[in-house]
């Protein structure tokens, strides 16, 4: 389920948009939400009060896990992602539209985190083990806004 935020979301309309999707269905009966989070406790607090504050919890599945492991494990088990947004402030925006592979892990500046757990980068996962398809796409522009480095998407 899509849930739509404006650009530069305040965590109130977060909050209440996440909310409203949660009393809708068909998240109206979800318990249990799993998160990938890693090892930011304070992440992992705010996620579990939100949850528990509508009478959910959450698991997390990853948490604790060696993310040098965790990145080499998702590449080798085939998993194709882009690096579509990079904080310029953690490393290059030259990675921003790159592959997430081997190579890439390989190039990471020291002390930037191959799962970007601290924000450094985000992916588009698009092919995978778990994927019936691959999701058709290439990058495109890569842009500079509110302090961090996109790449866009297109389909094909």
């Amino acid at each position: 389920m899509e849930v739509q935020i404006p650009p530069s979301c305040v965590n109130e309309v977060y909050e209440e948009r996440m909310a409203q999707a949660f009393a809708a269905e068909p998240l109206a009966s979800v318990r249990t939400v799993a998160f990938g989070d890693l090892f930011l406790a304070d992440i992992r607090a705010y996620r579990e009060q939100r949850l528990a504050a509508s009478g959910r919890s959450g698991v997390f599945p990853l948490w604790g896990l060696d993310t040098g492991a965790l990145a080499r494990e998702f590449v080798e088990a085939g998993f194709e992602a882009y690096l579509v947004c990079v904080d310029p402030r953690a490393l290059p925006a030259s990675f921003a539209g790159r592959r997430y592979d081997e190579r890439l892990l390989t190039e990471l500046p020291d002390g930037v985190d191959p799962c970007g757990e601290n924000g450094e980068f985000h992916t588009f996962v698009h092919a995978g083990p778990i994927f019936g398809e691959p999701i058709a796409c290439r990058t495109g522009e890569v842009v500079e806004r509110e302090g961090f480095v996109f790449c866009d998407l297109l389909p094909g």
